[in-house]
């Protein structure tokens, strides 16, 4: 496999004085400026995404919000970034977080769905589901309700040769458990992987 080299980046800041905070990355310096576009707009508008959604459900003001991201895979021609906002509202017993995340593959130049990441027809929804139950059962994962399956649209991030299915808070577990997260070996779904995808180049050991 040629060897391709990480997404250069800086990191940007909108700030609203010391307690209104975020942090955000932006690509730079890409060949392909149209692929640069695109990854930029798609940051920008999930950052705003995940501020409107705390402006939106605040029950109070706003006291303190920090959104901060985290590069979870930068290599061959995979960019998976995590974006995450805290904020605390007004007299709350405690403040919310939520994390959201892109995922790009920059060979075939487009922003991945998880079902992008599986042959047509490989029925992805239940054969995660599956992995995801087994793992329930072997953390003893305390859950809110039955888990019975993913949604089609599953939040994801892809970090080296795992991609990790997770959750909001509340969406799954009570609140003390934090953020479900459920990592997936790509050799545990290498048959219904597309081979010259994101997972499939991830997977390959050269």
């Amino acid at each position: 496999m040629p060897v391709t080299l990480p997404v250069l980046m800086k990191t940007m800041n909108v700030s609203n004085g010391p307690d209104l905070q975020v942090f955000y990355p932006r690509v730079v310096k890409m060949q392909n400026t149209a692929l640069e576009h695109l990854i930029n707009t798609s940051i920008v508008n999930q950052t705003q995404e995940l501020i409107n959604l705390q402006v939106n459900q605040s029950p109070s003001t706003v006291v303190e919000m920090l959104g901060t991201y985290e590069v979870k895979n930068n290599q061959r021609d995979v960019l998976s970034l995590a974006f995450s906002n805290y904020t605390y509202y007004y007299q709350a017993a405690h403040g919310m977080t939520y994390i959201k995340s892109l995922s790009f593959d920059l060979k075939q130049g487009k922003l991945l769905q998880l079902k992008d990441l599986f042959k047509p027809d490989s029925d992805y929804i239940n054969r995660i589901s599956g992995l995801i139950l087994a793992q329930i059962a072997e953390r003893d994962i305390p859950l809110l309700e039955e888990f019975t399956t993913i949604q089609p649209d599953q939040n994801f991030y892809i970090a080296d040769k795992t991609l990790v299915i997770y959750f909001q808070l509340y969406e799954l577990t009570p609140y003390v458990f934090g953020f479900p997260m459920f990592p997936l070996s790509v050799y545990d779904l290498q048959d219904i992987i597309v081979e010259d995808g994101a997972l499939g180049r991830l997977g390959q050991n050269n």
